[in-house]
């Protein structure tokens, strides 16, 4: 019996030192990053009332532009079912999943350049979160469902909008099996574009200099501007959702640079000069 419980010990020993404290900050970064986001999620998901008519601000702001086009674009893509998927995959594939498995790559692989990247998420979904918080705003494909409670006079672009996602891909954001995990009235600013944008960037920022730079630069360019016609077309985004979108992504990258410049240095100094008791233990 005591045999076993060493071998089983040694086991565990053989596993521990694959996890190194950065390993155990960087888990502990992210993980607090998704408690905020569940805080705000459940901060907001019971406004969706201020949510439609934040939604028909947006609207009204893009018509006084002229470039309110999603009525159309999302009519056009819902009756092609090629081009409706291909849209979904984009939307639903081409964002987090290839987030999460280029950030696993250059935290190991491209280590000079992660904690950089890893900033400029973090800093622009905090931003994000706050304007979630203060501004709710419901996307495209839920207006149809909100308007008849909060809004009866609508007119009819209101109640145009298709949920391709539902009506192709199978997946709907208010079904029991994701609904604890989506925040509905997060369409202001669009982090779907905002990260694909930073996502290219960070592509482009660590290829750029190898020889698969010809491969990963119009990748690193086509992955936002794809990302800007699958959120819209599929009725999940407004075109000023993208563009607050954008403008948070850049911000999160100018706190990035300012941490790197700025504040890691000084927190490193700082740190040295903090009492080092177990030296004078050794001594």
């Amino acid at each position: 019996m005591m045999d076993q419980t060493i071998e089983t010990h040694s086991n565990w020993r053989a596993y521990l030192p694959r996890f190194s404290k950065r390993d155990i900050v960087e888990g502990a970064i992210i993980a607090i990053a998704f408690l905020l986001y569940f805080w705000v999620r459940g901060a907001v998901v019971d406004s969706p009332e201020q949510a439609y008519w934040h939604a028909r601000d947006v609207i009204d702001v893009q018509r006084s532009l002229g470039i309110f086009w999603e009525p159309g674009w999302n009519e056009w893509a819902a009756g092609k079912h090629t081009i409706a998927q291909a849209l979904n995959l984009t939307y639903f594939y081409l964002h987090f999943p290839l987030i999460i498995v280029f950030g696993m790559w250059a935290y190991y692989y491209r280590r000079s350049r992660y904690t950089f990247i890893r900033d400029s998420f973090l800093a622009s979904g905090a931003i994000a979160l706050v304007i979630y918080y203060l501004y709710p705003v419901a996307p495209p494909r839920e207006l149809p469902n909100l308007a008849p409670l909060y809004d009866p006079g609508a007119p009819p672009y209101i109640h145009g909008f298709i949920d391709t996602m539902k009506q192709y891909l199978g997946y709907a954001y208010d079904s029991q099996s994701t609904r604890a995990f989506v925040n509905p009235y997060a369409a202001m600013p669009s982090l779907h574009f905002g990260w694909d944008l930073l996502l290219g960037i960070a592509i482009i920022g660590c290829f750029r200099a190898t020889r698969w730079a010809w491969v990963a630069v119009p990748i690193g360019v086509l992955l936002p501007l794809s990302q800007i016609l699958a959120i819209t077309m599929t009725a999940n985004h407004f075109l000023l959702d993208a563009l607050a979108g954008g403008v948070v992504a850049l911000t999160g990258l100018g706190v990035a640079a300012a941490l790197q410049r700025w504040a890691y240095p000084f927190l490193g100094k700082q740190a040295h000069k903090l009492p080092r008791p177990w030296k004078s233990a050794e001594a």
